[in-house]
């Protein structure tokens, strides 16, 4: 998969099958529309594979806009890495911000992309002031020789499965729903960084991965996890917050015990898929304290791993 951050970089003169959206989550909604521009470039193969997102980051910047994503940019590069040929993310410029979106059709997908397929949900919206839709895509569809598919949004528990419809969930700690709507764990990746070590002084290490900070995360507190180092799943328990315990004001970490792990982790990355909510993190009034509730947590964690064998 080739990464394109800006258009110009785009120099591929084939046809192409492309989906477009915002991608946040790649849940299942999100799957249905890849799957089936993989299915295309699968039949013809000289057609090639594009997701097309805008990056909206510089944007939001600009807005004094603080959003919280279900999934940052590493983590949909490297959900989608193996499956199509390319991601593009498109700034949100001022220059694509104002463009009419027959301009857009026409010079973007038309012009740049060489569009034969395309394939959205019936929400999509693109142009100057959201004036495209797909009633628009299906309209200049004879007109410039493409053909479009508009999927129509799944339902879990009679609800539209979306990005609001997870976030709500992750916000409130109920993982396994997240799951579901997501059709896999809810998920972040991150750098082992070090800490203080106090893990490894009371018998249990831990590894600290800082979270970026437009990452969603669930409530503060203890989580039945896994933690996948260099393509190896181990299940453990994490720990999401402040360490009240041991730090005043610490900025928020993802801290994570392995329960089959006992290499050196520092410097790799790491995935964290997160299953099951326990509690909420609490201040004990001793080291011993937390080491006594941690081992509780430990057990916990085994045995929710067990049940779910």
């Amino acid at each position: 998969m080739q990464c394109i951050s800006k258009l110009e970089e785009y120099q591929d003169g084939c046809l192409t099958a492309m989906t477009l959206g915002k991608f946040d989550g790649l849940h299942r909604g999100h799957q249905q529309l890849v799957d089936r521009i993989c299915a295309y470039a699968k039949e013809e193969e000289a057609l090639k594979s594009v997701v097309f997102v805008f990056d909206m980051a510089s944007f939001f910047e600009k807005q004094n806009i603080v959003r919280k994503t279900l999934m940052t940019k590493e983590e949909r590069r490297y959900q989608l890495e193996g499956k199509i040929d390319y991601l593009v993310e498109c700034p949100f410029t001022d220059a694509i911000r104002t463009m009419e979106a027959e301009d857009f059709i026409r010079d973007i997908l038309v012009g740049l992309f060489h569009v034969r397929y395309l394939v959205v949900g019936t929400d999509y919206s693109f142009g100057y002031q959201k004036r495209g839709n797909y009633e628009m895509l299906l309209q200049y569809a004879d007109t410039y020789g493409y053909h479009v598919d508009v999927i129509e949004k799944l339902k879990y528990e009679e609800r539209e499965i979306s990005s609001t419809f997870i976030r709500e969930d992750v916000e409130a700690g109920n993982m396994k729903r997240a799951a579901v709507l997501l059709g896999h764990p809810y998920q972040l990746m991150g750098r082992i960084s070090h800490g203080r070590q106090l893990g490894r002084t009371i018998g249990i290490p831990t590894m600290n991965v800082p979270v970026r900070k437009e990452k969603l995360l669930p409530p503060n507190g203890v989580y039945a996890a896994r933690g996948i180092l260099e393509g190896v799943s181990y299940d453990g328990i994490l720990n999401i917050g402040r360490k009240p315990t041991v730090e005043e004001n610490g900025e928020v970490l993802a801290e994570l015990h392995l329960f089959d792990y006992a290499q050196e982790a520092y410097g790799k990355e790491i995935e964290i898929e997160i299953y099951e909510f326990e509690r909420p993190e609490q201040r004990f009034a001793s080291i011993e304290a937390l080491q006594k509730r941690i081992q509780q947590d430990i057990a916990y964690g085994k045995q929710y791993f067990q049940n779910e064998r």
